[in-house]
């Protein structure tokens, strides 16, 4: 079938949007456009608007946006093709005819849709049955009512190798095999591969059953059996309940993922539809973007354990490198040993409210898995931690996110390891006011100034440095109008040249409106290792990276310090007197560290 873009152009012309979508949404004429209340989100004030005139839909509340068939495959949920055909019958146009395979592949698609419907049907029955009972029994310990079942129609598989068979034998051996109804085993014959199973249907986009997902009833391995690939189902690429949810979630605006369609069913019931499960696999790349079709932040609610969180870890690396502005992903943790289907039979959905609550951001779970996985006691340790997670978010492919979460990334690994230090005695936090002003000695500014300038030397001698810490650099400020000058040289250099090295970056300074500079003459006065002619290049670019660490955390110990100050001299309650003693206390910690560096940078001249 050939859909070419005249067609569609002219599909979309003949169409008249306002009276499609005004079928389900309330519209009213707003000068030359429709508004309404939008059908993706809750709202009381109109904010969704439709245009006749240029064919498309938008909701300023939560950027909804489309034409007439992405108003069928969104609001609809049909797929594309069907979307099409349906709008060419109301158009009055003839779509494509297809050739002579895609009519037999659609053809066979439609005989294997109908033996799904009749296997769902058939489970259905035997659950209500004689042979039902243990199974009911089941529904009944999950806490499930008949409502429940009705709706996700849960039904029973007998325990026998061909009661599905016999009864769906109109169909034929064949085409049972095709729909991973039977396994075949050559030389013998077909038997029912779902057998003392609860059946649970799972469904396409548009409600149709591609498969089914079966829990065993008593002992026995594996306690739950999906449907195999099939020419419907694709197991990575279908999200169980993903036809109810998905009108749930847009008016919502939130969509859970859950690990199993027993947690799904479950928070159903409890009133909460909006959730969704991969089937028995980690969420792939093309589940993701389904979610993300849905709504900006899907939130993973995966289990306590070390499974769960392995798989929770592992989604949100697979997120990275799909990640855009407004794209992201929320991650609850289930309390250790509960799954959302225990937790909503014990607390109710109050009690998972409270659980989602607390959920985190997609850079704050990476952080925290990540940093129980490291010894932080020693720099080694600590620089693994870092370096790990700068590469996860290093994949992250839109330049200005990839910035703003390798900020954020540096800025919890400033607040842990920088400067926040815990357990000091009153004691000690009164003593630091009289230190505080011993730091502020009058030769602190010309002490400064030095280190700059050794430090913008060390990084135009090492360009690789200068790469990696260019996040830092943008952030700090220099002492001096001229270091301000020759700073902004040298990061501009990172974003305007793919490959940087010495002699390129000493072109560029020689090129700008900088006076003359000797580098070595004024650095002359400090010696750290990466000012010196004769050092390792390996160290010397360790030392360099450690000293523009030392100045963001210097500069962020400043920011900090005016912000506490300014709260307590706004609000003088204990809390923030207790806030600004424990700044002050870092920041002569980290003046020693400071002192520290300058020492050994005498020591080495």
């Amino acid at each position: 079938m050939a859909l070419t873009p005249a067609f569609l152009d002219e599909l979309r012309a003949r169409t008249s949007l306002s009276a499609l979508v005004g079928k389900s949404v309330k519209l009213q004429k707003a000068g030359r456009e429709h508004r309404g209340c939008c059908p993706f989100h809750n709202e009381k004030t109109p904010s969704f608007y439709v245009n006749d005139d240029k064919g498309f839909y938008h909701c300023f509340g939560c950027s909804a946006h489309g034409d007439a068939i992405r108003w069928m495959t969104d609001q609809q949920g049909l797929p594309f093709i069907d979307a099409v055909k349906e709008l060419a019958q109301t158009a009055g146009m003839e779509v494509p005819a297809p050739d002579k395979r895609s009519a037999e592949k659609a053809e066979r698609a439609k005989g294997l849709h109908d033996v799904m419907q009749s296997a769902a049907d058939f489970f259905e029955a035997q659950l209500a049955g004689i042979d039902g009972g243990d199974a009911r029994a089941l529904v009944g310990r999950r806490g499930l009512s008949d409502k429940t079942r009705r709706d996700f129609a849960i039904g029973y598989a007998p325990d026998s190798r061909g009661r599905l068979r016999t009864a769906l034998k109109d169909y034929g051996d064949r085409m049972l095999v095709e729909a991973g109804l039977l396994i075949a085993v050559e030389g013998k014959e077909p038997y029912d591969r779902f057998r003392g199973r609860l059946t649970i249907p799972i469904r396409d986009p548009r409600g149709r059953v591609i498969a089914f997902g079966g829990r065993i009833i008593g002992d026995g391995e594996p306690k739950y059996l999906n449907s195999p690939d099939t020419p419907l189902f694709d197991k990575g690429r279908t999200l169980y309940n993903l036809d109810r949810a998905a009108p749930a979630a847009r008016k919502a605006n939130r969509l859970f993922v859950v690990e199993g369609y027993m947690d799904v069913i479950a928070l159903a019931q409890a009133g909460m539809a909006e959730a969704v499960a991969p089937l028995g696999t980690a969420l792939t790349e093309h589940q993701l973007e389904r979610l993300w079709r849905v709504v900006d932040v899907p939130t993973l609610c995966f289990d306590g354990d070390a499974a769960g969180q392995k798989a929770a870890l592992r989604a949100a690396h697979r997120a990275l490198p799909l990640m855009q502005p407004g794209r992201s992903l929320r991650f609850v943790t289930m309390p250790d040993g509960k799954d959302p289907d225990d937790l909503v039979r014990e607390k109710g959905a109050v009690g998972f409210e409270a659980i989602v609550a607390d959920g985190c951001d997609l850079v704050r779970f990476l952080w925290t898995a990540e940093r129980h996985a490291h010894d932080t006691s020693g720099p080694d340790g600590r620089t693994a931690l870092k370096q790990k997670l700068l590469d996860a978010v290093g994949t992250i492919p839109h330049p200005i996110l990839r910035g703003e979460y390798a900020r954020e990334i540096n800025d919890l690994f400033f607040q842990e390891f920088g400067w926040k230090k815990k357990g000091w005695s009153k004691d000690d936090l009164n003593a630091v006011r009289g230190a505080m002003q011993e730091a502020r000695d009058a030769g602190r500014g010309q002490v400064e100034a030095a280190v700059w300038r050794s430090v913008l030397l060390g990084l135009a001698r090492y360009p690789a440095v200068l790469h990696d810490e260019v996040e830092t650099l943008l952030r700090l400020e220099p002492p001096a109008d001229h270091l301000r000058l020759w700073l902004n040289v040298l990061t501009d250099a990172v974003f305007e040249h793919r490959e940087l090295d010495e002699p390129l970056i000493e072109t560029i300074l020689a090129s700008t409106d900088m006076p003359p500079i000797d580098p070595w003459a004024l650095c002359g006065d400090l010696g750290f290792s990466f000012c010196r002619r004769d050092t390792d290049g390996g160290k010397a670019a360790a030392d360099l990276a450690q000293v523009v660490t030392v100045l963001g955390w210097e500069q962020e110990m400043r920011r900090s310090m005016a912000e506490a100050s300014a709260r307590f001299a706004e609000d003088m309650d204990e809390a923030n007197w207790t806030a600004q003693q424990e700044l002050m206390l870092a920041k002569k910690m980290l003046d020693q560290q400071y002192q520290e560096t300058m020492e050994l940078a005498r020591e080495a001249a």
